[in-house]
């Protein structure tokens, strides 16, 4: 599975959707944006928030995109691994299977580590 590959398609995927629904696809960049502009809790920690929810909700898109962001604000796999458990803990056998694809997604957008 490539991950930088899957977050390309599915930016195209939206690219297309938004050009079909402008007004909503801009709403929710505007939303977007406000919930990512850090006042109390720094970017890294809103983005392990965001990467909990996805596997919690089993969004396969939603763990490529927040993990890259992750690996940007400079999260560690370490980190990682604690979000991870704690999502499983939260979501039982699922939310397990999703958290392996957020660590294999880790692993690609991060080779160094």
């Amino acid at each position: 599975m490539d991950w930088k590959d899957k977050n390309a398609e599915m930016r195209d995927q939206l690219r297309v959707m938004n050009r079909a629904i402008p007004e909503v696809a801009k709403g929710f960049g505007a939303l977007s944006k406000a919930a990512k502009e850090a006042k109390v809790l720094d970017v890294k920690t809103l983005e392990f928030v965001a990467l909990g929810i996805a596997i919690a909700d089993h969004c396969e898109p939603c763990i490529g995109f927040h993990v890259e962001a992750l690996a940007k604000a400079g999260g560690t796999r370490e980190e990682l691994g604690d979000v991870l458990g704690m999502a499983v803990q939260m979501g039982g056998g699922p939310s397990l299977m999703y958290a392996a694809k957020a660590m294999a997604a880790w692993d690609e957008f991060t080779p160094e580590t």
